[in-house]
């Protein structure tokens, strides 16, 4: 799975297009609570606070990637202390899902095919990396 140029712009360019960051992050916590409730146990903090770290942390990854080899160490540990907080594959999913329709409910009928798509690829790309170094497969001989 590889994201295209165009994929890069597109999730670059909406992405700065977000209105109210803070929403966009309510959104999803409540869209991820209400399709896995077993997420819900592991927030434990400050909700507002954690929706403020989601943010960035999406911000920080869009905005780097058109290189994304400069944060794969920083996913790969992301993914690998989310396993110390009880985080399973099954909520790298869930976590998609809520996002692809938080950003779809925050867009309307701006979030065309295309740039689902490209989301849809690049949280794909992220998830696929942490997921590799949190919860490595055994080599087949």
């Amino acid at each position: 799975m590889s994201l295209t140029n165009e994929q890069k712009a597109i999730v670059q360019s909406t992405l700065g297009q977000v209105a109210d960051a803070d929403q966009l992050a309510a959104r999803f916590y409540d869209r991820l609570f209400a399709i896995d409730s077993s997420t819900k146990t592991l927030f434990r903090g400050d909700m507002a606070e954690q929706r403020i770290k989601l943010m960035q942390t999406i911000a920080v990854v869009v905005a780097n990637l058109d290189d994304l080899s400069t944060i794969v160490p920083a996913i790969q540990s992301l993914g690998k202390r989310h396993v110390a907080y009880g985080v399973t594959i099954e909520h790298w999913n869930s976590v998609g899902s809520a996002l692809l329709w938080a950003l779809s409910d925050a867009f309307g009928e701006a979030f065309t095919d295309e740039v689902r798509d490209a989301w849809a690829t690049a949280y794909g790309l992220i998830a696929q990396t942490a997921i590799a170094a949190a919860y490595p497969q055994p080599e087949e001989n």
